[in-house]
Protein backbone atom coordinates (compact mmCIF):
# COMPACT_ATOMS: atom_id res chain seq x y z
CA UNK A 1 0.00 0.00 0.00
CA UNK A 2 1.32 3.42 -0.93
CA UNK A 3 2.64 5.48 1.99
CA UNK A 4 4.23 8.90 2.12
CA UNK A 5 6.84 8.92 4.89
CA UNK A 6 9.11 11.67 6.20
CA UNK A 7 12.82 11.60 5.37
CA UNK A 8 15.74 12.08 7.73
CA UNK A 9 16.45 15.59 6.45
CA UNK A 10 12.86 16.78 6.61
CA UNK A 11 11.80 15.75 3.11
CA UNK A 12 9.17 13.19 2.14
CA UNK A 13 9.41 9.84 0.41
CA UNK A 14 6.98 7.48 -1.30
CA UNK A 15 6.99 3.94 0.08
CA UNK A 16 5.16 0.82 -1.10
CA UNK A 17 4.39 2.10 -4.61
CA UNK A 18 6.17 3.26 -7.77
CA UNK A 19 6.78 6.97 -8.24
CA UNK A 20 3.95 8.41 -10.30
CA UNK A 21 2.78 11.84 -11.38
CA UNK A 22 -0.03 11.66 -8.83
CA UNK A 23 2.13 11.02 -5.77
CA UNK A 24 4.81 13.37 -7.09
CA UNK A 25 2.21 16.13 -7.12
CA UNK A 26 1.34 15.24 -3.50
CA UNK A 27 4.91 15.18 -2.18
CA UNK A 28 6.42 17.94 -4.34
CA UNK A 29 3.72 19.90 -6.20
CA UNK A 30 6.07 22.65 -7.35
CA UNK A 31 8.22 20.14 -9.25
CA UNK A 32 5.67 19.73 -12.02
CA UNK A 33 4.48 23.32 -11.92
CA UNK A 34 8.01 24.59 -12.45
CA UNK A 35 8.50 22.23 -15.37
CA UNK A 36 5.26 23.41 -16.95
CA UNK A 37 6.31 27.04 -16.56
CA UNK A 38 9.62 26.20 -18.22
CA UNK A 39 7.76 24.80 -21.22
CA UNK A 40 5.39 27.77 -21.43
CA UNK A 41 8.35 30.17 -21.18
CA UNK A 42 9.70 28.85 -24.49
CA UNK A 43 6.69 30.16 -26.42
CA UNK A 44 7.36 33.64 -27.85
CA UNK A 45 9.23 35.02 -24.80
CA UNK A 46 10.04 38.32 -26.55
CA UNK A 47 6.33 39.15 -26.88
CA UNK A 48 5.51 38.80 -23.18
CA UNK A 49 8.55 39.86 -21.12
CA UNK A 50 6.65 40.47 -17.86
CA UNK A 51 4.94 37.08 -17.93
CA UNK A 52 8.23 35.51 -19.03
CA UNK A 53 10.16 37.05 -16.15
CA UNK A 54 7.54 35.98 -13.60
CA UNK A 55 7.63 32.36 -14.78
CA UNK A 56 11.42 32.12 -14.91
CA UNK A 57 11.85 33.74 -11.50
CA UNK A 58 9.35 31.41 -9.83
CA UNK A 59 6.05 32.15 -8.12
CA UNK A 60 4.65 32.07 -4.60
CA UNK A 61 1.62 29.95 -3.90
CA UNK A 62 -1.28 31.77 -2.22
CA UNK A 63 -4.35 30.19 -0.66
CA UNK A 64 -6.78 32.96 -1.55
CA UNK A 65 -7.81 34.97 -4.59
CA UNK A 66 -6.95 38.11 -2.61
CA UNK A 67 -3.25 38.59 -1.92
CA UNK A 68 -2.12 40.72 1.01
CA UNK A 69 1.54 41.69 0.82
CA UNK A 70 3.87 44.20 2.40
CA UNK A 71 6.07 46.65 0.58
CA UNK A 72 8.66 48.89 2.15
CA UNK A 73 10.84 51.65 0.74
CA UNK A 74 14.18 52.78 2.07
CA UNK A 75 14.17 55.77 4.37
CA UNK A 76 14.64 59.11 2.60
CA UNK A 77 18.14 60.54 2.78
CA UNK A 78 17.45 64.18 1.96
CA UNK A 79 14.83 66.87 2.31
CA UNK A 80 14.53 70.64 1.88
CA UNK A 81 14.31 73.43 4.41
CA UNK A 82 10.92 75.18 4.34
CA UNK A 83 11.75 78.39 6.25
CA UNK A 84 14.73 80.76 6.62
CA UNK A 85 16.72 80.51 9.84
CA UNK A 86 16.62 83.62 12.02
CA UNK A 87 18.37 84.69 15.24
CA UNK A 88 15.18 83.97 17.18
CA UNK A 89 15.62 80.29 16.29
CA UNK A 90 19.01 80.21 18.07
CA UNK A 91 19.92 79.31 21.66
CA UNK A 92 23.44 80.31 22.83
CA UNK A 93 25.04 77.79 25.23
CA UNK A 94 28.40 79.57 25.30
CA UNK A 95 30.48 76.78 23.76
CA UNK A 96 27.85 75.82 21.21
CA UNK A 97 24.63 76.96 19.58
CA UNK A 98 21.33 75.17 19.08
CA UNK A 99 19.10 76.07 16.15
CA UNK A 100 15.52 75.14 15.34
CA UNK A 101 14.82 74.35 11.69
CA UNK A 102 11.80 73.24 9.69
CA UNK A 103 12.03 70.67 6.90
CA UNK A 104 9.58 69.47 4.29
CA UNK A 105 9.72 65.86 5.49
CA UNK A 106 10.30 64.24 8.85
CA UNK A 107 13.42 62.14 8.12
CA UNK A 108 15.70 63.02 11.06
CA UNK A 109 16.11 61.46 14.49
CA UNK A 110 18.07 62.47 17.55
CA UNK A 111 21.79 61.56 17.44
CA UNK A 112 21.97 61.74 13.63
CA UNK A 113 24.15 64.21 11.78
CA UNK A 114 22.88 66.46 9.00
CA UNK A 115 24.76 67.99 6.09
CA UNK A 116 23.86 71.34 4.50
CA UNK A 117 25.68 71.14 1.14
CA UNK A 118 24.51 74.64 0.09
CA UNK A 119 26.25 76.29 3.06
CA UNK A 120 30.08 76.32 3.07
CA UNK A 121 32.69 77.91 5.31
CA UNK A 122 35.74 79.95 4.28
CA UNK A 123 37.59 76.74 3.39
CA UNK A 124 34.82 75.57 1.09
CA UNK A 125 33.68 72.81 3.47
CA UNK A 126 29.91 72.24 3.80
CA UNK A 127 28.26 72.68 7.17
CA UNK A 128 27.62 69.56 9.25
CA UNK A 129 25.47 69.68 12.40
CA UNK A 130 24.30 67.30 15.13
CA UNK A 131 20.58 66.60 15.58
CA UNK A 132 19.43 66.76 19.20
CA UNK A 133 15.66 66.58 18.68
CA UNK A 134 13.19 65.91 15.86
CA UNK A 135 9.40 66.10 15.67
CA UNK A 136 6.82 64.50 13.40
CA UNK A 137 5.91 67.84 11.78
CA UNK A 138 9.38 68.08 10.18
CA UNK A 139 10.89 70.50 12.69
CA UNK A 140 14.22 69.52 14.22
CA UNK A 141 16.94 71.02 16.39
CA UNK A 142 20.63 70.95 15.54
CA UNK A 143 23.74 71.70 17.57
CA UNK A 144 26.90 73.37 16.20
CA UNK A 145 30.13 74.71 17.73
CA UNK A 146 30.42 78.30 18.87
CA UNK A 147 32.53 79.26 15.84
CA UNK A 148 29.76 78.51 13.30
CA UNK A 149 26.64 80.57 14.11
CA UNK A 150 27.00 82.74 11.03
CA UNK A 151 26.93 79.62 8.85
CA UNK A 152 23.67 78.26 10.21
CA UNK A 153 22.15 81.70 9.73
CA UNK A 154 22.91 81.25 6.03
CA UNK A 155 20.50 78.31 5.76
CA UNK A 156 17.64 79.51 3.55
CA UNK A 157 14.27 78.21 2.47
CA UNK A 158 14.72 75.65 -0.31
CA UNK A 159 18.22 74.60 0.80
CA UNK A 160 18.94 70.89 0.94
CA UNK A 161 19.42 68.97 4.20
CA UNK A 162 21.03 65.53 3.91
CA UNK A 163 20.64 62.83 6.57
CA UNK A 164 24.02 61.36 7.53
CA UNK A 165 25.34 58.85 10.06
CA UNK A 166 24.61 58.73 13.77
CA UNK A 167 27.07 60.15 16.29
CA UNK A 168 27.26 58.75 19.83
CA UNK A 169 29.07 59.88 22.97
CA UNK A 170 31.59 57.70 24.74
CA UNK A 171 29.08 56.48 27.34
CA UNK A 172 26.14 55.95 24.98
CA UNK A 173 24.80 52.42 24.96
CA UNK A 174 21.53 53.01 23.13
CA UNK A 175 20.42 55.27 20.33
CA UNK A 176 17.15 56.31 18.75
CA UNK A 177 15.33 53.38 17.15
CA UNK A 178 15.21 52.95 13.40
CA UNK A 179 11.73 52.26 12.06
CA UNK A 180 10.97 51.21 8.51
CA UNK A 181 7.44 49.92 8.76
CA UNK A 182 6.15 48.12 5.67
CA UNK A 183 2.81 49.14 4.23
CA UNK A 184 0.19 46.48 3.77
CA UNK A 185 -1.25 46.37 0.26
CA UNK A 186 -3.54 44.05 -1.63
CA UNK A 187 -3.98 42.67 -5.10
CA UNK A 188 -6.28 40.00 -6.48
CA UNK A 189 -5.55 36.99 -8.64
CA UNK A 190 -7.32 37.12 -11.96
CA UNK A 191 -8.51 33.83 -13.41
CA UNK A 192 -7.09 33.64 -16.91
CA UNK A 193 -8.64 31.04 -19.21
CA UNK A 194 -8.26 29.88 -22.80
CA UNK A 195 -10.20 27.09 -24.49
CA UNK A 196 -8.97 25.04 -27.44
CA UNK A 197 -11.29 22.64 -29.22
CA UNK A 198 -10.53 19.81 -31.65
CA UNK A 199 -7.22 19.40 -29.82
CA UNK A 200 -4.76 16.55 -29.41
CA UNK A 201 -3.25 18.11 -26.29
CA UNK A 202 -2.81 15.63 -23.44
CA UNK A 203 -3.21 16.55 -19.80
CA UNK A 204 -0.19 18.65 -18.91
CA UNK A 205 -0.77 19.13 -15.19
CA UNK A 206 -1.05 15.47 -14.24
CA UNK A 207 0.75 13.02 -16.50
CA UNK A 208 3.05 14.53 -19.08
CA UNK A 209 5.15 17.59 -18.31
CA UNK A 210 7.03 17.88 -21.65
CA UNK A 211 3.99 18.06 -23.91
CA UNK A 212 3.82 18.84 -27.61
CA UNK A 213 1.82 21.60 -29.26
CA UNK A 214 -0.18 21.72 -32.40
CA UNK A 215 -0.30 25.05 -34.22
CA UNK A 216 -3.75 25.79 -32.79
CA UNK A 217 -2.67 25.04 -29.23
CA UNK A 218 0.46 27.13 -29.48
CA UNK A 219 -1.50 30.05 -30.89
CA UNK A 220 -3.94 29.76 -27.96
CA UNK A 221 -1.16 29.90 -25.38
CA UNK A 222 0.43 32.89 -27.15
CA UNK A 223 -2.90 34.74 -27.09
CA UNK A 224 -3.44 33.84 -23.44
CA UNK A 225 0.01 35.10 -22.45
CA UNK A 226 -0.46 38.36 -24.38
CA UNK A 227 -3.71 38.98 -22.52
CA UNK A 228 -2.06 38.25 -19.20
CA UNK A 229 0.82 40.57 -20.10
CA UNK A 230 -1.59 43.48 -20.59
CA UNK A 231 -3.33 42.83 -17.27
CA UNK A 232 -0.03 42.42 -15.43
CA UNK A 233 1.16 45.77 -16.79
CA UNK A 234 -1.85 48.07 -17.02
CA UNK A 235 -4.75 46.31 -15.29
CA UNK A 236 -6.81 48.18 -12.68
CA UNK A 237 -7.55 46.42 -9.41
CA UNK A 238 -11.28 45.84 -8.98
CA UNK A 239 -14.00 43.31 -8.27
CA UNK A 240 -17.18 43.31 -10.33
CA UNK A 241 -20.31 41.26 -9.85
CA UNK A 242 -21.66 39.43 -12.90
CA UNK A 243 -25.40 39.28 -12.29
CA UNK A 244 -25.97 36.87 -15.16
CA UNK A 245 -23.58 34.35 -13.61
CA UNK A 246 -24.27 35.46 -10.03
CA UNK A 247 -20.53 35.48 -9.33
CA UNK A 248 -17.75 37.96 -8.57
CA UNK A 249 -15.11 38.58 -11.22
CA UNK A 250 -11.63 39.54 -9.97
CA UNK A 251 -9.56 41.98 -12.06
CA UNK A 252 -5.90 42.12 -11.11
CA UNK A 253 -4.00 45.36 -10.64
CA UNK A 254 -1.08 46.00 -12.98
CA UNK A 255 2.39 47.02 -11.90
CA UNK A 256 2.13 50.34 -13.79
CA UNK A 257 -0.26 51.55 -11.09
CA UNK A 258 1.70 50.10 -8.16
CA UNK A 259 4.42 52.76 -8.13
CA UNK A 260 4.23 56.53 -8.06
CA UNK A 261 7.90 56.90 -8.99
CA UNK A 262 7.72 58.75 -12.32
CA UNK A 263 10.23 60.28 -14.72
CA UNK A 264 8.77 62.72 -17.26
CA UNK A 265 10.56 63.71 -20.44
CA UNK A 266 9.97 65.44 -23.75
CA UNK A 267 9.81 62.83 -26.49
CA UNK A 268 10.53 65.29 -29.32
CA UNK A 269 13.69 66.66 -27.74
CA UNK A 270 14.97 63.62 -25.83
CA UNK A 271 18.77 63.59 -25.71
CA UNK A 272 21.63 61.64 -24.22
CA UNK A 273 21.48 64.03 -21.26
CA UNK A 274 17.88 62.93 -20.67
CA UNK A 275 18.95 59.29 -20.84
CA UNK A 276 21.65 59.90 -18.24
CA UNK A 277 19.15 61.71 -16.01
CA UNK A 278 16.76 58.78 -16.46
CA UNK A 279 19.48 56.35 -15.34
CA UNK A 280 20.33 58.58 -12.38
CA UNK A 281 16.69 58.57 -11.30
CA UNK A 282 16.31 54.80 -11.81
CA UNK A 283 19.44 53.72 -9.96
CA UNK A 284 19.76 56.19 -7.07
CA UNK A 285 17.82 56.74 -3.88
CA UNK A 286 16.16 53.31 -3.72
CA UNK A 287 18.87 50.72 -2.90
CA UNK A 288 17.74 48.66 -5.88
CA UNK A 289 19.73 46.52 -8.29
CA UNK A 290 22.37 47.93 -10.62
CA UNK A 291 20.84 46.02 -13.54
CA UNK A 292 17.25 46.79 -14.46
CA UNK A 293 14.91 46.18 -17.38
CA UNK A 294 13.52 48.98 -19.55
CA UNK A 295 10.38 48.09 -21.48
CA UNK A 296 9.64 50.73 -24.13
CA UNK A 297 6.77 51.47 -26.46
CA UNK A 298 7.44 51.99 -30.16
CA UNK A 299 7.74 55.78 -29.98
CA UNK A 300 10.20 55.74 -27.10
CA UNK A 301 12.18 52.86 -28.58
CA UNK A 302 12.48 54.70 -31.89
CA UNK A 303 13.84 57.82 -30.20
CA UNK A 304 16.30 55.86 -28.06
CA UNK A 305 17.57 54.02 -31.15
CA UNK A 306 18.36 57.31 -32.87
CA UNK A 307 20.37 58.81 -30.01
CA UNK A 308 24.07 59.38 -30.79
CA UNK A 309 25.58 57.53 -27.83
CA UNK A 310 29.01 58.48 -26.48
CA UNK A 311 31.49 56.86 -24.12
CA UNK A 312 29.29 57.74 -21.16
CA UNK A 313 26.40 55.58 -22.38
CA UNK A 314 27.05 52.44 -24.40
CA UNK A 315 24.26 51.11 -26.60
CA UNK A 316 25.80 48.44 -28.83
CA UNK A 317 25.82 45.41 -26.49
CA UNK A 318 23.24 42.65 -26.35
CA UNK A 319 22.40 40.47 -23.38
CA UNK A 320 20.34 37.27 -23.21
CA UNK A 321 18.55 36.29 -20.01
CA UNK A 322 15.25 34.57 -19.18
CA UNK A 323 15.13 33.54 -22.84
CA UNK A 324 14.91 37.19 -23.94
CA UNK A 325 17.50 39.12 -25.95
CA UNK A 326 17.93 42.63 -24.57
CA UNK A 327 19.87 45.59 -25.87
CA UNK A 328 22.16 46.76 -23.09
CA UNK A 329 22.68 50.42 -22.26
CA UNK A 330 25.35 51.12 -19.68
CA UNK A 331 25.76 54.26 -17.65
CA UNK A 332 27.86 55.18 -14.66
CA UNK A 333 24.76 54.64 -12.51
CA UNK A 334 23.86 51.14 -13.73
CA UNK A 335 22.88 49.05 -16.74
CA UNK A 336 19.51 48.97 -18.47
CA UNK A 337 18.37 45.94 -20.45
CA UNK A 338 16.15 47.50 -23.10
CA UNK A 339 13.33 45.68 -24.89
CA UNK A 340 10.64 46.89 -27.25
CA UNK A 341 7.13 45.99 -26.07
CA UNK A 342 4.15 46.35 -28.40
CA UNK A 343 1.86 45.91 -25.38
CA UNK A 344 2.59 49.57 -24.56
CA UNK A 345 1.33 50.58 -28.02
CA UNK A 346 -1.82 48.49 -27.69
CA UNK A 347 -2.63 49.88 -24.24
CA UNK A 348 -2.26 53.57 -25.17
CA UNK A 349 1.35 54.12 -24.04
CA UNK A 350 3.36 54.05 -27.30
CA UNK A 351 5.74 56.79 -26.16
CA UNK A 352 6.12 55.62 -22.57
CA UNK A 353 8.20 53.00 -20.83
CA UNK A 354 8.71 51.20 -17.54
CA UNK A 355 11.96 50.41 -15.74
CA UNK A 356 11.61 47.24 -13.69
CA UNK A 357 13.90 45.93 -11.00
CA UNK A 358 13.65 42.15 -11.55
CA UNK A 359 14.83 41.43 -7.99
CA UNK A 360 11.78 43.14 -6.51
CA UNK A 361 8.84 41.81 -8.47
CA UNK A 362 6.82 38.83 -7.19
CA UNK A 363 4.22 36.61 -8.80
CA UNK A 364 1.48 35.07 -6.66
CA UNK A 365 -0.40 32.05 -7.98
CA UNK A 366 -3.68 30.76 -6.56
CA UNK A 367 -4.35 28.26 -9.37
CA UNK A 368 -1.14 27.13 -11.14
CA UNK A 369 -1.20 26.89 -14.92
CA UNK A 370 -3.04 23.70 -15.83
CA UNK A 371 -4.99 22.14 -18.67
CA UNK A 372 -8.29 20.31 -18.25
CA UNK A 373 -9.58 18.08 -21.00
CA UNK A 374 -13.33 18.29 -21.63
CA UNK A 375 -15.28 15.68 -23.60
CA UNK A 376 -18.09 17.79 -25.05
CA UNK A 377 -19.42 14.77 -26.96
CA UNK A 378 -20.02 12.90 -23.72
CA UNK A 379 -21.86 15.85 -22.20
CA UNK A 380 -24.04 16.16 -25.30
CA UNK A 381 -23.00 19.72 -26.17
CA UNK A 382 -21.18 19.24 -29.49
CA UNK A 383 -19.07 16.70 -31.27
CA UNK A 384 -15.70 17.99 -30.11
CA UNK A 385 -13.15 17.61 -27.41
CA UNK A 386 -11.78 20.70 -25.71
CA UNK A 387 -8.84 21.66 -23.55
CA UNK A 388 -9.29 24.55 -21.12
CA UNK A 389 -6.11 26.31 -19.99
CA UNK A 390 -6.39 28.05 -16.61
CA UNK A 391 -4.21 30.12 -14.30
CA UNK A 392 -5.18 32.44 -11.42
CA UNK A 393 -2.32 34.80 -10.63
CA UNK A 394 -1.17 38.37 -10.06
CA UNK A 395 2.04 40.42 -9.92
CA UNK A 396 3.11 42.76 -7.13
CA UNK A 397 6.00 45.21 -6.76
CA UNK A 398 8.09 45.02 -3.64
CA UNK A 399 10.02 48.24 -2.94
CA UNK A 400 7.87 50.31 -5.36
CA UNK A 401 10.47 53.08 -5.62
CA UNK A 402 12.96 50.62 -7.14
CA UNK A 403 10.79 50.73 -10.29
CA UNK A 404 10.26 53.77 -12.51
CA UNK A 405 7.51 54.85 -14.89
CA UNK A 406 8.67 56.80 -17.95
CA UNK A 407 6.01 59.19 -19.24
CA UNK A 408 6.49 61.26 -22.37
CA UNK A 409 5.14 64.79 -22.47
Amino acid sequence: MEKIVPGSAGGQHVAGAPLTIANTATVSPDLLRNAIDERIARIRPMSTPIDQLSRCAGARQCDSMTVDYYSVDTKATETTITADVTDSDMVDYGDSYAFNLKAKDCIFEASETVLFPDVTDANGQPLTAYVTDAKSDGSFTVLITSSEPELINSVKKGYKAVRMGRAATELDVQTAQFQALPQKKSNVCQIFKMQVEQSTLQKIAGKEVPWGFSDQEEAAVIDMRLGMEKNFLFGSLSKVFDRAKNETVYLTGGIWNQTSNTFRFSLDSISEDDLISMCARAFTGNNGSKRKILLAGTGLMEKLSKLPLSRVVYGDQTFVKWGIEFREIRSNFGSLYVLHSEVFDQCGHPNDGFIIDPDYITKYVHIPFNAEKLDLRLSGQRNTEAVVLTEASCLVLRYPNAHLRLIAQ
